[in-house]
């Protein structure tokens, strides 16, 4: 009989940058993310990692920008789960490449995409690690008020995602 252990992985993201995480199944995943990254926009900058599931079992990884692939690496590596991805994000938002993403043949679900602090929950085998989900942010605090749904319409045509 298998036993499963499961763990809590922060993930690491010391300048509250906008990061997607998700999964994907193939090898080729690296470069067609890659692609559908660049070009979305660009003035994006971008790190991805990929947790290889077969053969080498590698972390394989791509972007323009080498201290976000670091960070992707690295958050990679502490979760450790097969066929995983994560991308994180400078001069851009997850908003604007999301769909992209979602469109390489290769990803099979997005379980994030978030500037709030995450906490992924991890499962372990003999076989391997599995996510089971993620914890994205706080809790909720309240209902909004009429003020705050005045605050959140501004802020959306301010920064000019509603007219």
């Amino acid at each position: 009989m298998s036993e499963v252990t499961m763990s809590v992985v922060h993930i690491e993201n010391p300048n509250e940058l906008n990061f997607i995480l998700g999964q994907s199944h193939f090898i080729k995943t690296v470069e067609d993310l890659h692609e559908a990254l660049a070009g979305s926009s660009p003035s994006l900058k971008f790190g991805l990692a990929f947790c290889e599931a077969s053969g080498p079992c590698l972390i394989r990884k791509s972007g323009n920008d080498n201290e976000l692939i670091e960070l992707a690496v690295a958050n990679a590596m502490k979760i450790g789960a097969g066929h995983s991805f994560i991308v994180f994000l400078k001069n851009g938002y997850p908003v604007n490449v999301l769909n992209a993403i979602k469109a390489v043949p290769e990803v099979c679900r997005i379980y994030c995409a978030t500037a709030n602090p995450v906490q992924v929950i991890v499962a372990q085998t003999e076989l391997g690690r599995a996510i089971l989900g993620v914890v994205d942010g706080m809790a909720p605090k309240g209902i909004e008020t009429e003020e705050d749904v005045k605050t959140r319409k501004q802020l959306l045509r301010t920064i000019g995602y509603k007219l």
